[in-house]
């Protein structure tokens, strides 16, 4: 049995109700604390006015007057129709006026979650220590530094600029933000085959530009996706694939749909949102990975036992113990003790000229060599012989060029601008030039991203194709340049 997460329509009606009863009480609260203010100020304050004529002293100042007003900070309900029948998500929004103008939605029903621990607050790198930034407003001052640079809409256009990144960057990704919205089923899902990496690559794109469930245009959309994958989960004993644990793809899946719910269960223990289960089901899901690594300390296929590491299967799954690391559900040394030995195997890996490719041939598959670095990089390895001898054969052979078969190939190319972004320098700023314009210029006029690959059926390649290019384009502020954090 599961527990799903969507509300029924009873449920629905009773909770419009109680939302009104609410309203209604916190006027009837208002005017009765305004006249009690009244008689307060009546009784104990105005015999002093009658008695004392005040002396009224004019002073001309020396500054200019300004006819400046104060901006009301307003309430407002957001009523976006969305394209599909969902759980009705109605958020209000403070639209504040802060050093970094964000508007920050405040849910009507949350549990509060008092117990925070996260280990040694290293999050995703090492910035969970950093001290708490109180003019961000809107209640994003508890997310990390490194995430809340992606939340707030100024210092993500900021980093944005800074990284090399244009204006057009930032409304290619809404493009897509909006392409995934109007595309998602019913069920929170996103395409007919490969609903489960599909939804998880949709929630990274969601939770890289900190869309939360709290979002007042996209939460909606992000609440029924992380739905989905729970109530899945529920029903798989944290197995995250609707495909049969015979078939060798859904390792895959699971990887790609934890990373997501790891992402996901960080913003909502820190926004205290709380979305049943998602601890459940991402505990099992992350014990899964850990128990699927074989004594090489890669992964293949089913999660099988073998002499070696099939390495495009297990860089979800490093990516996704990153994700894991400081959220509270493990302890820190349980997954760097995994994530050490999943390195170790990709040293072993590595080729004299610096190529990562599968299985431990380093000529085959040698495109998946960025996959390796930027896995080194997240787990404190950046200046690591690996990431350098990775880098020189990035340098060479890194070219991106949009419908050419293997200078166009997504799939590498995600990894290629996360490793060089966190190089940094000369080599991530001719990078940059060489796939930004080409790859904003391929974006279709309704979001998507064309398909390229033939693998899979035309849907899924559209999704994917999008998902990646727009993780791409979400780099320039997902990512502390130089150390991998996130």
């Amino acid at each position: 049995m599961s527990i799903h997460v969507q509300l029924s329509d009873a449920a629905l009606k009773l909770l419009k109700k109680q939302q009104l009863r609410t309203t209604f009480l916190s006027i009837f609260i208002s005017i009765l604390v305004v006249v009690i203010t009244g008689l307060f100020l009546g009784i104990f304050l105005l015999p002093n006015i009658v008695k004392e004529t005040p002396v009224i002293v004019t002073y001309k100042s020396s500054l200019p007057q300004t006819n400046e007003e104060i901006q009301e900070k307003k309430s407002v309900t957001n009523r976006t129709n969305k394209p599909s029948a969902a759980p009705s998500h109605i958020a209000k929004v403070i639209a504040a006026q802060t050093n970094s103008p964000t508007s920050i939605p405040i849910p009507e029903n949350v549990d509060i979650i008092t117990n925070l621990d996260f280990g040694d607050d290293n999050q995703f790198g090492e910035a969970w220590n950093e001290g708490v930034d109180t003019n961000l407003g809107g209640g994003f001052a508890g997310i990390p530094q490194s995430m809340r640079k992606r939340c707030s809409v100024e210092d993500r256009l900021s980093r944005l600029l800074a990284e090399g990144g244009t204006p057009e960057c930032e409304t290619a990704v809404t493009k897509a933000l909006d392409w995934f919205q109007r595309t998602q089923n019913r069920n929170g899902s996103w395409t007919k085959d490969h609903p489960v990496a599909m939804t998880g690559f949709s929630l990274l794109c969601y939770l890289g530009h900190c869309e939360t469930p709290q979002s007042a245009k996209y939460g909606e959309t992000v609440l029924k996706g992380i739905s989905y994958l729970v109530d899945l989960g529920m029903k798989t004993d944290g197995r995250l694939s609707n495909k049969d644990a015979t078939d060798v793809e859904w390792v895959y899946d699971h990887g790609i749909a934890t990373y997501a719910l790891a992402e996901a269960y960080t913003f909502c223990h820190l926004l205290r949102i709380n979305v049943p289960n998602l601890d459940v089901v991402l505990k099992k899901a992350g014990d899964m990975i850990m128990e699927g690594q074989n004594k090489s300390g890669g992964w293949v296929y089913k999660f099988e036992e073998a002499p070696e590491g099939d390495n495009s299967v297990g860089f979800w799954q490093i990516q996704a113990l990153k994700a894991c690391k400081h959220n509270g559900l493990w302890k820190e040394s349980t997954v760097t003790k995994h994530s050490q030995k999943a390195l170790e195997w990709l040293k072993k890996s590595q080729g004299k000229n610096g190529a990562v490719g599968y299985r431990g041939d380093s000529k085959k598959s040698p495109g998946l060599t960025s996959g390796a670095v930027l896995c080194f990089q997240l787990w404190d390895r950046a200046n690591s012989n690996e990431v350098r001898k990775g880098i020189k054969w990035l340098i060479k052979n890194s070219e991106f060029k949009w419908g050419d078969k293997d200078k166009g190939n997504l799939y590498y190319h995600y990894y290629n601008v996360q490793a060089l972004m966190n190089q940094g320098g000369a080599d991530w700023e001719n990078y940059n030039l060489g796939f930004r314009d080409d790859l904003l210029n391929a974006q279709n006029p309704d979001g998507s991203w064309p398909n390229l690959a033939k693998d899979y059926e035309s849907t899924v390649n559209v999704h994917m194709s999008t998902s990646l290019a727009t993780l791409m384009l979400e780099t320039y502020y997902r990512f502390l340049p130089g150390t991998g954090e996130r």
